[in-house]
């Protein structure tokens, strides 16, 4: 089957994500005698043409049963999406658009597949809590939003050249570096970094209090190469906060065309954890 791999076990199923590394991961749980899950087989097959950055697993819960308990499958089809090893996402039921719509959100983009060449670190945008996200002193039609996500507009600050934004994650992360892109003159210059902070921290305490790492960036940092942070100090990070002092040009509002943070998750779908929650609900992804 061109562009889907058929599992054949479980040794099988771990080294195809170990290949994967920070690429996409889509797993197709499906039955021979699941009518639902041979209505959708040719849809699957259809995307991962659509979407060659990507690898297409097609695993028999039958075959394979092994895998579909350690993965937690009892209904099918499930789709269960990977990076890094990573559990991120899945999907239960033979629904077209929601299956493509869950690939669009985390197949990534030309920035985020730069992060695959450093040191096997990915884009974590897949494990932000956005609902849990806040800026302080952004703009009401420029949001934090807007940054996140490639080529989804921008973040600018309203009163002055002063953000602080705080990005908080569903799981504990390790941070490698960060990206930002922004313009020459209204990108951000001093930024101090602050993690596991209990809440957002307001301007005062942003600005006298000890962070763990302070960033003075060049206009070449702000074309979206990533600016390597004290790896050792980032290593069990539930929130960051940046505190973004000033842009390049001293004026009074400051523009991010694009954030990310690269590194990897703390935990991974090694099979000596699932061992121990096979069968059970709520496992952790």
């Amino acid at each position: 089957m061109a562009g889907v791999k058929v599992i054949e076990d479980e040794a099988h199923f771990q080294n195809e994500l170990s290949l994967a590394a920070a690429k996409l991961v889509v797993a197709d749980f499906t039955a021979s005698w699941c009518g639902p899950c041979q209505r959708i087989a040719p849809v699957f097959q259809q995307l991962a043409g659509k979407y060659p950055n990507a690898v297409f697993l097609k695993i028999d819960v039958d075959k394979c049963q092994d895998t579909a308990a350690a993965q937690g499958v009892s209904a099918m089809p499930t789709f269960i999406f990977y990076r890094n090893k990573t559990k991120v996402d899945r999907l239960q039921g033979a629904d077209p658009s929601s299956l493509e719509n869950k690939i669009k959100q985390y197949y990534g983009s030309a920035e985020g597949d730069d992060a695959e060449s450093i040191d096997g670190h990915m884009d974590l945008n897949p494990f932000i809590t956005k609902a849990e996200c806040e800026c302080l002193n952004e703009a009401d039609d420029h949001p934090l939003a807007h940054c996140l996500q490639a080529g989804g507009g921008f973040l600018q600050s309203d009163c002055d050249e002063q953000l602080i934004i705080s990005i908080a994650f569903n799981q504990g992360v390790k941070i490698h570096s960060l990206k930002f892109k922004g313009p020459a003159d209204k990108g951000p210059k001093q930024v101090k970094i602050f993690i596991n902070q209990p809440r957002t921290l307001d301007f005062d305490m942003a600005d006298s209090n000890t962070s763990v790492q302070e960033l003075d960036l060049t206009t070449d940092d702000l074309e979206g190469n990533p600016v390597n942070l004290r790896y050792v100090k980032f290593q069990n990070v539930q929130n960051i906060q940046l505190f973004v002092k000033n842009n390049q040009g001293n004026g009074e509002v400051t523009q991010i065309d694009h954030f990310a943070v690269i590194g990897s998750p703390i935990s991974t779908t090694n099979m000596s954890d699932f061992k121990r929650i096979a069968g059970k609900k709520g496992e952790s992804h």
